[in-house]
């Protein structure tokens, strides 16, 4: 099977935050989004926001970004490949997918 390199699923996040790899895992959801649920350790910056602050984005660190189910965060993600960033991996089914298979505590709206 081919390696898919525009997205991750879920549990290969997840399976990157147990080994204790570094990435950047960026969510992409509004403020108002981001009082409702929220994934430890992630750097907020939501989708409108990404081009004025790519600049705090470090091209030499892996990132997987994520959004509410993965629309929002797939533009990001070209986005950013479209700037050089070569390591950027969209998050397949987003917050959502995370609250679902992975941490169930994390709230779905």
């Amino acid at each position: 099977m081919e390696h898919d390199t525009f997205n991750i699923e879920p549990s290969e996040v997840q399976s990157l935050r147990d080994k204790g790899e570094k990435f950047i895992f960026l969510d992409v959801r509004e403020d108002e989004e981001l009082e409702i649920a929220k994934i430890s350790n992630a750097i907020h910056i939501p989708m409108g926001d990404v081009p004025s602050k790519v600049n705090l984005l470090d091209d030499e660190v892996p990132i997987v970004v994520f959004c509410h189910h993965g629309q929002r965060s797939a533009m990001v993600t070209q986005f950013l490949k479209q700037l050089d960033f070569d390591d950027v991996r969209n998050m397949q089914g987003g917050i959502e997918a995370w609250s679902i298979e992975i941490d169930s505590s994390v709230p779905r709206y």
